[in-house]
This record gives structure tokens, sequence and C-alpha cells, in this order.
């Protein structure tokens, strides 16, 4: 596609093809920053290519921010979790706003997180740091004091999070004072937090200027395994809360612009309770799923609030209307093998024959036995739906758990 020089040019951090395939047909300019290991592809398909290898930040990690600046970069948009500090890093000098690697040292560490939600009226439930073992089984004890547990009566799980990894990479349920044996001491430090009852769900929120201009609520059927757009009905009556809940958090972590991927519970009687928040693009495909059913490209969708160059108009004239929009729901599942041992995929006939099924990508097996998941584990690949009625897609994706796609 023709780019417009009058327009932002923009570096994308991390390798993501859905994301370059979006770049290429917009009218932006693009320049990809991404490990060695992308250069041959980028080369052989013509792709604007700068190489970096994403480890901590350290003494040289400027060097990218003054490589960019002198191309004529205008704004770092961030892919991956991994790469969010950097982004903050880079765009402090691009924009020249220091504050902006503050703010993303702030979505990157959990703990440091859930302060400033908190100090900025946010509902969080209760959380600490815990070093080692010790840590761990004191929190437990003393969480299931606070809930007035007596003897003999079961515990209220907690949950362990990685400090600064995306959603559930580390995520573990810890019950009972034997359990906390099972984490490796690598592990530490880890977030520790009290269990929240409730409805899980996530948002993606465009901001452009200070103020959302797309709100996607994403339901999850089951955590881990599968989620939908735009939400049920039931979830989307919540809208009004939501969105005052994201404008407390675009105030809290004063967010000008960009892309937040925040999680929530709502509780039976209705209370909004802040889980984390992520400055980039959800997992599980959402993207896909919203291009499914509202027909815009969430990647574009991105770089157009990212980039100080868009026009307010520009950015109302690109998104469609929440909900009303949408034609039908997409939802898609993780898949698992359910059994210790594998050795072919079989997709069920009656997910195949499903009116609402649409397509896979799972591979053959690579090996045989099913390594074991500690934590919430890595999906072996999604299954995609579409179809008219919330109702219908919960329920279809509610009984995928049930069947065996690896046998």
């Amino acid at each position: 596609m023709k780019k417009d020089p009058n327009k932002g040019y923009i570096a994308l951090l991390g390798w993501s093809l859905n994301a370059v395939e979006a770049a290429e047909n917009f009218d932006r300019r693009y320049v990809v920053v991404a490990p060695d290991w992308a250069e041959e592809y980028c080369e052989k398909h013509d792709i604007p290519y700068v190489p970096w290898n994403f480890e901590r930040l350290n003494d040289r990690s400027m060097e990218i921010a003054e490589t960019l600046k002198e191309m004529g970069v205008n704004v770092a948009i961030p892919l991956f979790e991994e790469t969010v500090e950097w982004a903050g890093a880079i765009n402090s000098v691009l924009l020249d706003s220091p504050r902006l690697y503050g703010q993303s040292l702030l979505l990157r560490d959990k703990a440091l997180m859930k302060r400033r939600a908190q100090l900025g009226g946010i509902r969080v439930g209760i959380f600490e740091e815990a070093h080692d073992k010790e840590d761990v089984i004191r929190f437990l004890k003393r969480v299931n004091q606070t809930l007035l547990k007596l003897d003999g009566d079961p515990n209220d799980p907690i949950h362990l999070k990685a400090f600064d990894k995306a959603g559930c990479l580390g995520h573990r349920v810890i019950r009972t004072p034997d359990e906390v044996d099972t984490i490796p001491e690598e592990e530490f430090p880890v977030l520790m937090e009290s269990h929240l009852d409730g409805w899980e769900f996530a948002v993606e929120a465009w901001i452009h200027k200070g103020k959302i201009v797309f709100l996607n609520i994403s339901e999850y059927v089951t955590l881990g395994y599968s989620v939908f757009v735009p939400a049920s009905p039931e979830l989307e009556k919540y809208r009004p809360q939501i969105t005052a809940q994201i404008e407390k958090l675009i105030k809290a972590f004063d967010i000008e612009f960009g892309l937040i991927h925040p999680e929530y519970f709502v509780t039976n009687d209705g209370e909004m309770y802040f889980g984390e928040v992520a400055y980039r693009p959800p997992g599980f495909k959402v993207f896909e799923l919203l291009e499914r059913v509202y027909g815009f490209n969430a990647y574009q969708a991105s770089m157009l609030v990212f980039d100080p160059k868009s026009t307010a108009e520009e950015v109302a004239e690109f998104f469609p209307k929440e909900v009303v929009d949408a034609d039908g729901y997409a939802g898609c599942f993780g898949v698992y093998p359910r059994r210790r041992v594998v050795s072919k995929l079989e997709i069920p006939e009656e997910v195949e024959d499903d009116p609402y099924f649409e397509s896979h990508e799972l591979t053959a097996p690579m090996e045989e036995t099913v390594t074991k998941r500690t934590a919430f584990g890595t999906h072996w690949g999604l299954v995609y739906f579409k179809g008219d009625e919330a109702a219908r897609m919960k329920e279809l994706l509610k009984h995928m758990e049930e069947l065996d796609f690896y046998v």
C-alpha cells in the first residue's frame, strides 16, 4: 500500500507476522525491530527491518532509540510483554517525554501496577510480594485468617504470578502449605494475590489523546482455554461501569495513547475489581477475532492511536460502533491434550460438523508424551468459531473442554 509521508513513521517491537501484514496494508511507513533470526525472512520479503535483541535493558539500550530517531521514526509499538519496557524507553526519547519510561515499568511489574491502581482509587484484592516459600505459607495463612476460616474449613486459594511475564505464564493456584513445596526456587520472587470470586473478563481499549475511542469486552468462558467477542448481553450490561473503570485506569496510569488490555473481576454484587493491565495486544488471537466480527484490523487500530500524527477525525472514522456493528460472535478454544500419551491429531467430527466451526491451527504432535502442566501452560493450538448467538457460543466453547483432539 502507498505510504503517506505526512503520517507517522512506526517501529514495531517484536516479531508478529499478523502485525507486519497489517503494517504492509496500512498507509504508515514502518520498520520491524526484531532479533537477528528474523533478518532472512525480512530481506526475502522486502520488510523494513532493524536487528535488536531484547535482553534486559542495559548501558547499550539507548542505541536503538538513537538509531530509530536518526531514521525519523516517530513512535515504537510493543507487540509483546517483553517489549513493553523497551517501547517506554524508546518512546521517552522519540517523543521527548521521560515519564513514558517510568510508566512502562508500572505496566510491567505486577506489584507496582497494583499499588498504582490502588493509589488511583481502584479496587484490588489483597496482594504481597514473596521472596521465598515461607512468605507464601505466611500469606496463605493470613488471608484465610482474615476470611474467618475455622479449623477444618477448606482454605481459600491464593494465586502466584510472575512479576513481569505475560498473563498466564507462571500462574499457580495454591490451596495448602504442602503445595508450596512444589514451587521451584528459581520462580521467586513472585506476586501473591488473594482469590477473587467472580466473573473474570478482559478489555481491549484503544486510547487517543487520553480518551477511549473503542472499547471491547472479551468474555472468558474458561480462563486459559476459551474467549469470545463481543461479550454476551449479560456481561455487556456492565459496559457503563466497565467504561468508568477504564477511565479511572487511564487517569491512574497517566495514559495518553495506545492500546491497553486490562483484566477485571465483577463479583456477585456487581463490584468491579482490577486484576492487571498490559500495554500490548492480548493473547488468544483476540485481535483476529475482532476483525472477524467488526471487519477492522486491530493492529492497524493500534498503529493509528500510537501515531502522534493521527488526527481525531481519522481515528473516529476508523473504528466501528461497539457491539452494534458486530456481525455475530467470534470465539476460539485453546487445545490442551487430555491424555498423557498421544500419537496423532484427530479433530472430532462433531467439531467440524458444527455450523459455528470455522478453522483450526492445530498441528500433528511432535512428541508422544505430553509434558505435565505445572502452571497454566501453553496450549497446542487454537480452534476458531463464529456464530449468531452468545449463549450457543458459550456452550460450545465449554463443551470443547470434554473433547479429545489428540489421541
